[in-house]
């Protein structure tokens, strides 16, 4: 049986993302002394944080180091944080173990090729728009957002949907 993509947004406990290309644009600026400047969507890393208010854990596995990922995942509770993966199947097993979660109740959202490992375990996976072709035939989910432009927050208002929490969380916005 074939699971639907609500089915699959319903099971996820723990949402993964990688950074340069699902989070970011994926354009990388250097300044002179080789320090990487990202920008960030505001409405993906609200997005985050409401997956943490609902319970939903989140993570990134990024395979660069950066001290400005660093600082925006402390900003958006992130709850867990690995760079420099080369192999983000490491990160990811370690994440298992932490948390107790299965792969099955995990989502992932990456854009190239060193995002496929994690998404071919996974029980929901998502891919931006604007994702690399190999990666888009095998997401579950491919947003109509571009990377850095809301497709994170596309994700995770699924997610928070097919969980019945979204209509929860924006009556307590209207609250605040």
């Amino acid at each position: 049986m074939t699971l639907t993509i609500t089915e699959r947004a319903a099971r996820v406990k723990l949402m993964i993302f990688d950074v340069d290309g699902t989070l970011t644009d994926g354009t990388l600026y250097f300044t002179p002394d080789g320090d990487a400047i990202k920008g960030f969507n505001s409405m993906d890393g609200h997005g985050l944080k409401l997956l943490e208010q609902a319970g939903i854990a989140t993570a990134i596995i990024t395979g660069r180091n950066s001290k400005i990922v660093e600082l925006r995942a402390r900003e958006i509770r992130v709850s867990h944080l690995y760079q420099g993966m080369s192999n983000k199947l490491i990160a990811f097993d370690k994440l298992l173990n932490i948390s107790g979660v299965s792969a099955n109740e995990c989502g992932y959202m990456g854009d190239d090729w060193p995002d496929l490992a994690i998404m071919l375990r996974i029980g929901f996976s998502a891919a931006p728009a604007g994702a690399h072709p190999e990666v888009r035939n095998r997401a579950h989910l491919v947003t109509t957002a571009r990377s850095g432009h809301g497709a994170a927050r596309e994700v995770i208002d699924i997610i928070l949907r097919a969980q019945d929490r979204y209509g929860s969380l924006l009556a307590a916005a209207y609250q605040s």
